[in-house]
């Protein structure tokens, strides 16, 4: 006899991590500071929220010029991932709700993939935590073509084609601007859990102010109502 049940439409979620599925932007700000005041220069929260969400590289071309940081922007990158994960690695501050909603999907077998700007040093320090499979795979900024880290589309796109999924069958979570444009562009089902910035304005995001009691057919309603 066939099985005539009906089935859900493959269908996956994509998660930025700095913000989103950890709060480590006060990390990374903590290194920013840190390694602008080293070489003598001033920094400020408008600057330190300005870059979230960027591209590390964009990043760091920015600390060069405004910090006055006589590094290459390469080695700023260097510098930044390596206080950040350390940071990490000794304690993973979990976003309200986040790591729930990974486990729930990851036990009702919707694959997850983590599209972050971090390089693989400091994603590795969050990656590691988490028990094998929740994430099925990830992209790290240092695995997109330079100048095409989000805003662009690139990361989210790489992202779904690694699960074997079309982008619009996607949800991805995002906190910041940038990666929030990036997904949107790719076309996926973007969710905003605003942290640092605020997310006002963006045409097509669908605002939660937390993931917190989130469940997976919370999400799978976000993509139904798109193939509606």
């Amino acid at each position: 006899m066939s099985d005539t049940t009906p089935r859900t439409p493959a269908w996956g979620v994509l998660w930025d991590m700095d913000g989103t599925l950890v709060d480590t932007e006060p990390y990374w700000f903590a290194a920013e500071y840190e390694l602008v005041e080293e070489h003598g220069g001033t920094w400020n929260d408008e600057h330190a929220h300005f870059l979230v969400g960027s591209d590390l590289l964009d990043g760091a071309a920015y600390i060069k010029e405004h910090g006055n940081v006589p590094l290459d922007v390469h080695e700023i990158v260097f510098r930044l991932e390596a206080s950040v994960a350390r940071r990490t690695r000794a304690e993973i501050p979990w976003r309200p709700g986040a790591r729930e909603l990974l486990a729930a999907l990851h036990a009702a077998d919707v694959p997850c993939a983590l599209v972050t700007m971090a390089w693989r040093g400091s994603a590795s320090a969050v990656l590691d935590a988490l028990p094998e499979g929740w994430m099925r795979t990830s992209v790290t900024g240092d695995e997109v073509p330079e100048g095409r880290g989000k805003p662009h589309p690139d990361p989210y796109l790489k992202g779904a084609a690694l699960l074997g999924l079309d982008p619009t069958r996607c949800v991805a979570i995002e906190d910041s601007r940038t990666g929030a444009r990036s997904a949107l562009a790719a076309g996926c089902v973007t969710l905003g859990v605003p942290n640092a910035v605020s997310l006002d304005g963006l045409d097509g995001l669908i605002l939660r102010d937390t993931l917190a009691g989130m469940t997976p057919t919370d999400l799978l309603e976000l993509v139904a109502s798109r193939l509606a």
